[in-house]
């Protein structure tokens, strides 16, 4: 990959949701204004989750009760991009899905059968509700033949009540139980990236990928060609930048800091 360059103009943005605009439900201070300079400006952008759970009617709903208002087509989510990637591998698929409606509206959206009788696909998602009847049977349809697929690697998530496991533990239990490790398709796989782009049809050259985390959002922007900016509102301290093999375009503590770049 060739050196990012820092000579273009800003004219698209990405940014991550949680961590940078809000955390879970309440408002970080500046993503109100920043939300709102971007659609002032007229620049096309997206807000990015590996949260799999909600649609993005779900997901503006929600971060409309945060007091930040984002139009239902500027987010993209895991849910979609995995969607996108089985409509282009596997037209007309079929799978078997654990998640919840995000993943299965994506899903049924591209054109998709959700099926437990030989589908093409195990797909896994986010879900607050685990079911062990539905992890055997996915256990079950990968080891005879089904290809493996999860929204996200990120093994454990933030609730009210303390730390959650999230679609990477699950996705670890699946494959050790089957010996089969299955294709992650959100951050940090750069596809996640390269799938908002296209969403938005933007260049890599001229957009920049909001994050607070330097191991899914910045190396994922990074390698998609992207310009990085790092926030400290979220999961890296400024005293773990310096820990990781790569770097951020800059680092900002907060979404605040970067309203005027606009």
């Amino acid at each position: 990959m060739g050196a990012v360059r820092t000579d273009h103009p800003v004219e698209t943005w990405l940014t991550d949701m949680d961590g940078v605009l809000v955390h879970e439900e309440v408002p970080i201070p500046g993503a109100t204004e920043f939300v709102e300079r971007l659609k002032a400006s007229g620049r096309r952008f997206l807000v990015l989750t590996n949260n799999s759970i909600f649609t993005p009617r779900d997901l503006r709903a929600r971060l409309l009760g945060s007091g930040i208002d984002v139009p239902e087509e500027s987010i993209w989510t895991s849910a979609l991009a995995t969607a996108q990637f089985l409509a282009d591998q596997r037209p007309g698929g079929s799978a078997f899905v654990v998640g919840e409606a995000g993943l299965t509206t994506a899903l049924h959206d591209v054109g998709y059968v959700m099926t437990d009788r030989d589908p093409d696909y195990v797909v896994l998602g986010e879900t607050r509700t685990y079911s062990f009847e539905a992890i055997t049977k996915a256990i079950r349809l990968i080891a005879g033949g089904a290809r493996f697929i999860a929204t996200n690697p990120d093994p454990s998530g933030p609730s009210q009540h303390g730390m959650l496991p999230a679609t990477g533990s699950v996705a670890a239990l699946i494959s050790t139980a089957t010996g089969r490790a299955p294709y992650f398709v959100g951050k940090p796989n750069p596809l996640m990236m390269r799938s908002a782009l296209n969403r938005i049809d933007a260049h890599s050259e001229t957009t920049v990928m909001v994050g607070d985390r330097m191991d899914t959002d910045v190396i994922s922007g990074l390698e998609a060609g992207l310009r990085t900016f790092l926030v400290l509102t979220g999961s890296t301290a400024r005293s773990q930048v310096d820990l990781f093999p790569y770097r951020p375009t800059q680092v900002f503590e907060s979404i605040a800091d970067v309203v005027g770049l606009i």
